[in-house]
């Protein structure tokens, strides 16, 4: 049992191999979303939070994009549970609760729980499936937008 005052060790769940789908892109921004999830901190919150939101819009926009010009039939599927996602992220953060430890442990491991199950079910499907209908050979996607704005715009596509 802990003492008062003793710090909980952080809930921290790092890249596994087998968290691959074989598509190399997706799969570099799966590690570096986990990365930033790892590095999530009290000290550090707002701007790992602002970073992490700017990065997720962008893996989805571009992991969207590669499911659209493949024709993927899970797209519409699949494009539904970003945006669940995303509300529930935006629902988490305008809470306007004060950044505690615990506060960052449970955002911490949301974030873990949803890109683990989100991964291991629907981006591995699609995975499978693009191997499936077009082979290995996966054209990098950039999917980014010109102009900077606010993750949340990018987010609706106001961006």
């Amino acid at each position: 049992m802990s003492e008062p005052g003793d710090r909980k060790t952080p809930f921290v769940v790092g890249w596994r191999d087998g968290f691959m789908i074989n598509i190399p892109q997706v799969d570099r921004e799966h590690k570096h979303l986990f990365e930033l999830v790892k590095r999530l901190e009290l000290s550090t919150v707002q701007a790992t939070v602002d970073e992490l939101l700017d990065y997720v819009v962008t893996h989805f926009t571009n992991e969207q994009k590669l499911m659209e010009d493949s024709n993927y039939p899970g797209f519409p599927a699949h494009l539904r549970l970003h945006e669940e996602f995303a509300g529930s992220v935006a629902d988490f953060l305008g809470s306007g609760d004060e950044w505690t430890e615990d506060r960052v442990q449970e955002l911490r491991r949301f974030l873990n729980k949803w890109l683990i199950g989100h991964i291991m079910t629907h981006d591995l499907r699609f995975g499978n499936w693009y191997r499936e209908h077009h082979g290995t050979n996966v054209p990098e996607v950039i999917a980014r937008p010109e102009k900077k704005v606010g993750w949340f715009d990018r987010l609706l596509g106001r961006g």
